[in-house]
């Protein structure tokens, strides 16, 4: 019998993101997987190799490619929309549940021990879990920092929220990130360039 795993997966590509707001770059499920994972492992680096914290950075990378798997059946929920209140979210999360069950399934019998802690979004390691809620923040707010330099204030108030967000966990590789690795994300190619050149 065939397993359909990979398949569902590559179906996250199909899933646009902030549907709610006017985009200069449409964005899908699957870039903000990889997205997710780069920073994840930049978090989890920047962890062990500057604060010394016990944290793997392969392992947040693998969290990270399948923190939204799920969505692949349930869409993206806008934030505004699975926040509005305790009801709608707890609703949600049991039809994340769901999915997430319904996912696994698809996994070969083989390997669903692999994947289920994977699917269920549930590291062991609690730093490790708050280091991922934080590259998938600190994607957003890259995102918005792109849309706003290319001129879309659609995006200022979600940029301020996330902000407010990052600043509240309090974590040290966050305010290292924000200082050394964001501000990039405010310049054209040309920029880059140049700042490399002075460098």
């Amino acid at each position: 019998m065939a397993n359909h795993f990979l398949a569902y997966l590559y179906r996250l590509q199909y899933i646009e993101r902030w549907s709610l707001m006017r985009n200069t770059t449409p964005e899908n499920v699957a870039e903000h997987s990889y997205h997710v994972a780069l920073i994840a492992h930049a978090l989890g680096s920047i962890a062990r190799e500057i604060f010394k914290r016990d944290i793997n950075p392969d392992e947040a990378v693998t969290y990270a490619l399948f923190h939204d798997a799920t969505e692949v059946f349930t869409g993206d929920i806008p934030t505004p929309v699975k926040h509005h209140n305790p009801r709608i979210l707890a609703n949600f999360r049991e039809i994340e549940a769901l999915a997430a069950d319904r996912l696994l399934a698809t996994v070969p019998t083989e390997l669903q021990e692999t994947y289920r802690p994977l699917l269920a979004r549930k590291p062991a390691n609690p730093e490790l879990a708050q280091l991922l809620k934080a590259a998938d923040l600190l994607d957003a707010y890259l995102k918005c920092i792109s849309e706003m330099s290319a001129g879309n204030r659609e995006f200022a108030t979600a940029r301020r929220q996330s902000e407010e967000k990052l600043r509240k966990l309090d974590m040290p590789e966050v305010e290292w990130f924000l200082t050394h690795l964001a501000p990039g994300f405010e310049r054209t190619i040309d920029e880059l360039a140049e700042d490399e050149e002075m460098s």
